[in-house]
């Protein structure tokens, strides 16, 4: 069968497994998802530093921080290791996979306080959530990295778990 002596020298570090074998599906994966985390990051900012912002969206945007930072930092690695352009700037504007907020919506979440900020944060973050799960799927399904499979599937369980945490929050706001 085609591809099936691509593990016949097995790497002997993880940090050589990750650039053993990748694709241009591993390389866009961590070319999107790179600014769409840093996306989520700069929206947890946002709401974590205002008043009056529901405890459960306090915790979750700390969790959402907390968990995507390390992701970013190993995506930019992947990147290096590979060879590839780490430059997500040049993709500015591209809707990344969906998900993607405007520049308005991020003037919106800026401009709101308390319990609005709270809805507004959790709706926003809901359809953000559901553009990084799309981009991630893709990967599960095309890319040839084991890590970047794992840490995509992981992003898949992670995000919907928060997607349902988010529903939960905003029918109690």
């Amino acid at each position: 069968m085609p591809g099936m002596d691509h593990g016949s020298s097995a790497p002997s570090s993880s940090s050589s497994a990750a650039t053993a074998d990748f694709n241009d599906a591993d390389v866009m994966f961590a070319q999107m998802m790179i600014p769409h985390h840093e996306q989520a990051v700069e929206m947890s900012d946002m709401v974590l530093d205002k008043e009056g912002i529901d405890p459960g969206v306090l915790t979750l945007a700390s969790d959402i921080k907390a968990a995507q930072q390390p992701e970013i930092d190993q995506l930019q690695s992947w990147l290096e290791e590979w060879g590839a352009d780490s430059d997500t700037g040049s993709m500015e504007g591209m809707d990344h996979g969906g998900g993607m907020m405007s520049g308005d919506d991020m003037a919106a979440l800026e401009a709101a306080t308390g319990a609005e900020a709270s809805r507004l944060f959790l709706e926003q973050m809901t359809m953000h959530h559901e553009g990084a799960i799309t981009m991630a799927q893709d990967e599960v399904d095309n890319g040839q990295n084991p890590d970047a499979i794992a840490m995509a599937q992981t992003i898949i369980d992670t995000q919907t778990a928060e997607i349902a945490t988010m529903q939960e929050l905003l029918a109690q706001l």
